[in-house]
């Protein structure tokens, strides 16, 4: 897939929007993708949202999100197992090859980050068999720091990579998601180890602006409009060996409040002008030849 064929609309880049709708703009923009969030999924019914897709031509990048997989006591810890087959279970159906994980933060009372890793390790190696005979890969996000605590005990991607490495590589994978890795200065050789292992199992951009709106979470930048070179994680993923699409995943009150097709058409236009490649420049012969010669 090249150009524009590789775009994906993540569905909370217009949450505004009904599956029906997101469906049916999509399809109207030539969107080829769609990444889909559990939720919206489950109120629709899952067998329903993926009739809905490939009626519309999409094929479905990823289903978000499965994961929070570090709690201590049994019963916690059974019911997310049961929750993530579930989350299988419906990416399977709506025809997603690939499952997010946000694989938790740190439960309540004192706890060890790398206690709690081996916890998300644990669990893995009981969901990849069960994932893998759906057809269905599991892929580990990293988020930033900041969500250490509550969202996510995995922080780099050599922690995810750490982790997704005790797998098969078509069980296990990574998600790279720009808003989250840009501020590390060993992504690039992370990256390139993610894809020697054949790891990348989806990429996902944002960008990050200053100063972050209160609530993080809900602040994330339309592509351009922060300090994250874009163009960079889509060159190095490509380096790397990833050629699957690339989801616009951009969680903003500011862009849920506007029309839909209007966001999805300026997300399209940011991703031609800050993510695809720049044309090259061809000289013509002639002319070469002519400045040779003189």
């Amino acid at each position: 897939m090249t150009g524009l064929a590789r775009f994906s609309l993540n569905q909370q880049t217009v949450r505004q929007w009904s599956l029906p709708e997101l469906a049916a703009g999509c399809a109207a923009e030539g969107v080829r993708h769609v990444g889909l969030w559990r939720g919206p999924v489950q109120e629709y019914g899952a067998a329903a949202a993926g009739r809905l897709v490939r009626q519309h031509g999409l094929t479905v990048s990823s289903l978000c999100r499965g994961g929070f997989l570090t709690a201590a006591d049994p019963p916690a810890r059974a019911a997310a197992l049961a929750d993530n087959r579930a989350a299988v279970e419906e990416a399977a159906e709506v025809g997603a090859a690939v499952l997010v994980l946000v694989v938790g933060g740190l439960p309540p009372g004192p706890g060890r980050l790398v206690d709690a890793r081996e916890r998300v390790a644990e669990a893995l190696g009981v969901l990849a068999p069960y994932a893998a005979g759906h057809g269905v890969r599991l892929a580990i996000e990293a988020l930033h720091p900041m969500y250490a605590s509550d969202r996510s005990v995995v922080s780099t991607l050599r922690q995810a990579l750490d982790l997704a490495e005790r797998f098969p590589a078509d069980r296990v994978g990574v998600v790279v998601d720009s808003y989250h890795l840009w501020w590390d200065d060993t992504v690039a050789g992370q990256l390139a180890r993610a894809g020697k292992g054949g790891r990348i199992a989806a990429l996902q951009l944002a960008d990050w602006v200053t100063p972050l709106p209160e609530g993080a979470l809900l602040g994330r930048g339309q592509l351009g409009d922060g300090c994250i070179d874009l163009r960079w994680f889509f060159e190095q993923a490509g380096a790397a060996g990833y050629r699957g699409p690339v989801e616009a995943e951009i969680f903003s009150t500011r862009l849920w409040s506007r029309d839909g097709a209007e966001v999805l058409a300026e997300t399209l236009e940011r991703y031609r002008r800050y993510v695809m490649p720049l044309p090259q420049v061809v000289a013509d012969p002639e002319i070469v030849q002519g400045v040779t010669e003189r």
